[in-house]
């Protein structure tokens, strides 16, 4: 079997008597998509926080490249290749398209020093920057402030933004909100060729996205890994169905 490229083990957070995540046992392997599902308030995104480096485990290990990163931050992390895209926007407002692109870019250079006088005479970071939205399809929407973008646009956005942090790992936070049924569908097309790329970890609501693009899913419910398996296998699984689907396991 593949060696994963993220393994968390026994990975615990609480905040006082609340218990975000429980022992979390959880990988993720090459050329994957790894779904992680769950009802509001399961955990989700402070699993996701944990692994980035935002908040700091009670317990347990983080591996990325069979190197234990606990003891970095979300700074080291990223330069080594964990790159995460958020559930609600995190765009710079003022800046272009493009210019939030290529914003990220210069951070995966280690400094932005001097970014506002110098970075916009980089012809190499312009041209990286172009080429990043171009794959998301935002190329003719260079020019224009993220202000005036749509939400779907927007989404998409931090996905080039992503692209440019050439990852070694894709965490996304819920990449589909808002999107009405096109521009899901666009998504899910891209999230679909990017695997090949960079594996993803992905938390969706969506579940028409997740059965489509998931090569297994680990359900959280009260920051426990319940379930793990295939499409087919979380939608017969009887403690799944009860727990998070919503149906009657009778």
């Amino acid at each position: 079997m593949t060696e994963p490229v993220l393994a968390l083990s026994g990975l615990s957070k609480s905040f006082g008597a609340l218990k975000v995540t429980d022992g979390v046992e959880l990988d993720l392997r090459p050329g994957e998509i790894h779904a992680l599902i769950g009802p509001n308030g399961a955990g989700k995104s402070s699993l996701i926080k944990l692994v980035a480096g935002e908040l700091t485990a009670d317990a347990g290990s983080i591996r990325f490249d069979g190197r234990e990163i606990s003891d970095l931050d979300q700074i080291e992390r990223a330069r080594l290749g964990l790159t995460r895209t958020f559930q609600v926007s995190s765009l710079i407002p003022e800046f272009s398209a493009r210019g939030n692109v290529m914003f990220a870019a210069q951070a995966r250079r280690r400094s932005i020093f001097g970014f506002f006088r110098q970075v916009s005479r980089d012809r190499e970071l312009i041209d990286e920057a172009m080429a990043a939205l171009d794959r998301v399809g935002l190329a003719s929407r260079a020019s224009v402030r993220v202000s005036e973008l749509s939400h779907g646009e927007k989404r998409l956005l931090e996905i080039a933004m992503a692209l440019a942090m050439r990852p070694r790992i894709f965490l996304m936070d819920e990449p589909m909100a808002g999107l009405g049924h096109e521009g899901s569908q666009k998504l899910i097309g891209f999230l679909d060729q990017l695997r090949s790329e960079a594996p993803i970890l992905l938390i969706e609501h969506d579940m028409d996205a997740v059965f489509q693009l998931a090569d297994r899913i680990s359900v959280l419910v009260a920051g426990k890994i319940i379930a793990r398996g295939n499409a087919d296998e979380i939608r017969n699984d009887p403690e799944v169905r009860t727990a998070y689907l919503g149906e009657d396991a009778a």
